[in-house]
């Protein structure tokens, strides 16, 4: 499976604490990020991780248009509520483009914590 990664600065160390905790399911996977998020998970976990760009510098777009190319079946994105962020337009595109191609996106932990559970339990009936 072909999974996306994505996070922002205030939920990077929340995203980490998540993978660590997932670790022998994302290894089985393949894995995109956007740049910081990308470098972070490759220091701290060793996976092998395809980095786009930074969020701000056109990450959020480049995976994108992976799900609008049909290459990415799962985004985690755990998003910062409380914080403005500069390149909102981007994110919202991204969230757009996930609905348009019925492609699943958590937002927060609770729902990646649903959506890994229906993937890793997806075969087995």
């Amino acid at each position: 499976m072909k999974i996306a990664l994505i996070a922002h600065d205030e939920k990077k160390d929340d995203l980490l604490r998540f993978i660590d905790k997932h670790i022998e399911f994302f290894r089985e996977q393949v894995l995109y990020a956007t740049g910081t998020t990308g470098g972070r998970i490759i220091k701290h976990t060793g996976l092998d991780v395809h980095r786009c760009k930074s969020g701000p510098l056109g990450g959020d777009q480049e995976i994108g248009a992976m799900v609008a190319n049909n290459t990415i079946d799962c985004i985690i994105f755990f998003r910062d509520p409380l914080t403005a962020q500069p390149h909102e337009p981007d994110v919202s595109a991204l969230l757009r483009l996930s609905d348009v191609y019925d492609v699943p996106l958590a937002t927060n932990e609770g729902t990646a914590e649903a959506v890994l559970y229906h993937l890793s339990h997806k075969d087995r009936g």
